[in-house]
C-alpha cells in the first residue's frame, strides 16, 4: 500500500528524524508517536505528498487514495452538514444519477434491442454503486454523524452554525465516510468526548483500510494500535503492539541497554584504574598508552532520556471543612437554552471529581460556576471552612507574563519557594537547566501550559477546579500531570476527556446529562461497569432471547503487593557485607604486596642498567632470575586485583540496591 524507506527531514540545523523506514498495508493501525516538535506532523505531511523528504523516497500503491485529518479545522462550502458529508463522495453521486437516468429511459423506451442494452448497462451500473455502498449513503453518513455526537436536528443546519470544535468533528465525518484506502489522523481525538472517543474507536476497529494515527490519548491508543512507531531522540522506532506494549518492550530495552552501558562503563573505569595507578611508572609507559589507545575506540552507548516519577513538594495547604464546596437550587440559561433549573451538589474533602458527559451537557458550565466565575441566575453557591479555591481554565495561559522568564513566572506566584525547590518542580514539569531562563514569549502551547499549571499548583490552595489541563500536552506532559495531581493534597474536580489521567486520579465519577448531575462513587473503571449493567438491565426484555451485551472493558488487574522477606533480605545483606569486608582486606594486602615487589623490581632495573661491576656472572644471573619470578608474581597479583575490585564493585551495588528497598 505505501512504503516509506530511509526518509529523513530537517530543518535548518535541526534533524527532525532520519533514516525511518515503513510498510503500510491494509489493516493496519499504526500510532505515531513522539513528543512536541519531534516531527509526527511533518511525517503525516511527507506520507501524505504535501511535502518531500530531505532523503529518501516514499512509494504509494497504484490509485491509492489517502484520507488525511489536518489539526486545523476542514473547509465547507457552507451547505447542510449531512449535504457537505454526503458530497465527500461525488463518484457516488455521478454513478446515481447515471443509475437513475437510465432506469426512466428504460421505462419510456419501446424498441427491444434497445432495452436490451439499457438493461446491460443499468446492471453494470447498479454493480458499480453497490461496490461503492452508494445504496445505504444516507443511511452511512447520518450513522456516523451520529456516533460523533451529532443530533439528528443537526443534519441540516448549515455548516456555519457550527462552532470551532463541531467543525473539526464534521471533518472527521467527511472523511471516514469518503473510506479511503489510507487515513492519516493527526490528533483525531481532541475534539471528541467520551462517547464519541468510544464509538471511534469501533469504527476504527472495522475500517478495512490501514490508519496511521497521532494522539495524546493513551487509551485510545491502546484500544486502537496495533504497532507503533515512535520518534525518539536516538532514531525512529517500530514496534508490534499497542501504546501500553510498546512501554513494556522499550522498558525491556532500556534495561539491556542499562546493563551494556553498566558493563562498559565497569570496564572503562578497570582499564583507568589500570592507567591511573601506572601513568607514572616508565616501564608501564607502553601499556598505558595501549589502553589509553583502547579507551579512545569505544563508542559509549548512550542511554535515551526516559520519564521518571517524579514526588513533588506542593505547599501543604490549610485543612478545609468536612463540605468543601456546595450549590443549591442552582439554575443557569444561555437565553431560552436552561442548562440547569433546581441543581444541588455538593463536593466533601477528599473528593477527586471527574466531571463526564456529552459535549453540550454542561460540564464547563458547571465547572465555572464551582468556580464562582460565572454567576447563577438562581440558588447559591456556598465554600466550605478555610476553602482556598485555585482554577484552571484555557483562558490561564493568556495571563502568563510574556516578558517573564519560566521561572521569574514562578517566583512571582509563590515568592516564599526558594529558587531550587521552584527548580526542582519545574524539573518535574520538564524545564530542566537551562530552559527555566527561557522566556514565556518563546514556549509552545505545551510549554506555557505546563508553566501554567506548575504555577496553579505551587498556590496554597485546598481546592482546584481544572477544565481540560491535557490541552496542548504530550503523554510524558500529561503523565507529569497525573504525578503532580497524585501528590496534590486538597480537593479536586476536573473535566478531561483523558481516560488514563481519569483512572490514576478520580476516585468519584459525576456524569452530567441534560442538566442533571449524578454521582458514581468510585473510579473510572467502576464508572465504567454500573453504566454497563445499567445498559443491560435497561435492554432486558420478556423476549430475550439470550444473546450477551457488549462485554464490559475490562478493568485493570488489581496487582498485588507481594510481602517482602524482611528475614532473608537481612541474612543477605549481612552475607554480602561480610564477603565485602573480606575482598577489602585481601585487596589491601595485594597493594602492600605490589608495592614491595615494584619496590623491588626498580631497585633490580636500576642495577641492570649500571651494573655493579664487583658482581659476578652469576650473581648476575641470579638477579635476573629474580627479576622475572618479580615480575610474573607482580603480573599475577595485579590481574587479582582487578578481579576481585569488580567484585567488590559489584557487591557494593547490591548492598545499595537492598538499602534502597
Amino acid at each position: 500500500m505505501l512504503i516509506a524507506s530511509e526518509v529523513s527531514k530537517a530543518y535548518s540545523t535541526r534533524t527532525l528524524f532520519s533514516g525511518l523506514s515503513l510498510v503500510v498495508t491494509a489493516g493496519d493501525r499504526i500510532a505515531l508517536i513522539g513528543a512536541n516538535g519531534s516531527g509526527k506532523t511533518t511525517l503525516m505531511d511527507i506520507l501524505a505528498g504535501d511535502i518531500l523528504s530531505d532523503t529518501g523516497s516514499v512509494s504509494r500503491q497504484r490509485n491509492l487514495s489517502i484520507g488525511y485529518l489536518r489539526q486545523e479545522p476542514a473547509a465547507f462550502t457552507g451547505k447542510p452538514l449531512l449535504q457537505e458529508v454526503l458530497d465527500a463522495r461525488s463518484d457516488e453521486l455521478a454513478l446515481i444519477d447515471q443509475v437513475n437516468d437510465t432506469r426512466e429511459a428504460l421505462a419510456t423506451e419501446r424498441d427491444s434491442a434497445k432495452q436490451a442494452a439499457l438493461l446491460k448497462d443499468l446492471g453494470r451500473l447498479e454493480v458499480a454503486l453497490e461496490a461503492t455502498g452508494g445504496g445505504d449513503r444516507e443511511h452511512e453518513a447520518k450513522t456516523i454523524l451520529s456516533g460523533l455526537g451529532f443530533k439528528q436536528s443537526d443534519f441540516a443546519r448549515p455548516m456555519r452554525e457550527f462552532s470551532g470544535g463541531w467543525v473539526m468533528r464534521a471533518g472527521l465525518a467527511r472523511l471516514l465516510f469518503k473510506r479511503p484506502d489510507l487515513l492519516l489522523l493527526d490528533e483525531p481525538t481532541n475534539h471528541l468526548d467520551l462517547d464519541a472517543n468510544l464509538w471511534f474507536e469501533k469504527y476504527l476497529a472495522s475500517f478495512r483500510g490501514a490508519v496511521i494515527v497521532t494522539s495524546h490519548d493513551r487509551a485510545f491508543l491502546n484500544q486502537v494500535a496495533t504497532r507503533v512507531l515512535a520518534i525518539e531522540e536516538d532514531g525512529p522506532v517500530l514496534m508490534k503492539g499497542n501504546y501500553d506494549e510498546y512501554l513494556v518492550a522499550r522498558e525491556s530495552m532500556l534495561k539491556v541497554k542499562q546493563a551494556a552501558a553498566a558493563r562498559q562503563e565497569r570496564e572503562i573505569q578497570r582499564q583507568m584504574r589500570f592507567v591511573e595507578r601506572f601513568r607514572a611508572k616508565a616501564r608501564k609507559a607502553s601499556q598505558v598508552q595501549s589502553r589509553l589507545k583502547q579507551l579512545e575506540k569505544i563508542e559509549r552507548i548512550e542511554l535515551p532520556r526516559a520519564t521518571r516519577r517524579v514526588r513533588y513538594s506542593f505547599p501543604q495547604p490549610t485543612r478545609s471543612g468536612a463540605e468543601v464546596i456546595s450549590l443549591t437550587n442552582v439554575s443557569k440559561s444561555y437565553g431560552d437554552n436552561a442548562v440547569y433549573q433546581g441543581m444541588n451538589l455538593v463536593l466533601s474533602r477528599g473528593d477527586r471529581v471527574a466531571l463526564v458527559g456529552p459535549n453540550g451537557a454542561g460540564k464547563t458550565t458547571m465547572l465555572r460556576m464551582l468556580a464562582g466565575v460565572l454567576p447563577l441566575d438562581e440558588g447559591r453557591r456556598r465554600l466550605g471552612h478555610n476553602v482556598v479555591a485555585a482554577y484552571y481554565a484555557q483562558h490561564i495561559l493568556e495571563l502568563l507574563n510574556p516578558a517573564n522568564t519560566v521561572i521569574g513566572e514562578l517566583q512571582q506566584a509563590a515568592p516564599m519557594e526558594s529558587e531550587q525547590n521552584l527548580r526542582t518542580t519545574l524539573g518535574g514539569f520538564l524545564f530542566s537547566g537551562d530552559d527555566v531562563r527561557k522566556s514565556i514569549s518563546v514556549l509552545s502551547g505545551g510549554e506555557k501550559a505546563r508553566v501554567a499549571l506548575a504555577k496553579l499548583l505551587l498556590q496554597p490552595s485546598n481546592l482546584l477546579l481544572m477544565d481540560e489541563p491535557t490541552n496542548h500536552l504530550d503523554i510524558a506532559s500529561r503523565e507529569i500531570l497525573a504525578d503532580a495531581l497524585d501528590d496534590y493534597h486538597g480537593t479536586i474536580c476536573l473535566i478531561t476527556h483523558d481516560r488514563t489521567l481519569i483512572r490514576q486520579v478520580a476516585n468519584k465519577i459525576i456524569e452530567i446529562d441534560s442538566g442533571r448531575p449524578t454521582v458514581y462513587p468510585g473510579d473510572y473503571d467502576a464508572y465504567l461497569y454500573t453504566k454497563q449493567s445499567e445498559a443491560q438491565s435497561a435492554s432486558a426484555a420478556p423476549s430475550d432471547d439470550g444473546t450477551a451485551a457488549d462485554a464490559t472493558p475490562d478493568a485493570p488487574p488489581i496487582r498485588r503487593r507481594s510481602g517482602r522477606p524482611h528475614n532473608a533480605e537481612e541474612m543477605r545483606r549481612r552475607a554480602l557485607s561480610k564477603e565485602a569486608r573480606i575482598l577489602a582486606i585481601r585487596i589491601a594486602e595485594i597493594d602492600g604486596l605490589l608495592s614491595d615487589r615494584e619496590a623491588r623490581i626498580s631497585e633490580l632495573e636500576a642495577m641492570f642498567s649500571q651494573p655493579d661491576r664487583s658482581l659476578s656472572p652469576a650473581e648476575f644471573a641470579t638477579a635476573g632470575e629474580e627479576y622475572r619470578v618479580l615480575k610474573e608474581e607482580a603480573g599475577s597479583l595485579w590481574d587479582e586485583w582487578e578481579r576481585l575490585s569488580l567484585e567488590a564493585e559489584t557487591i557494593d551495588g547490591e548492598l545499595a540496591a537492598l538499602k534502597a528497598i
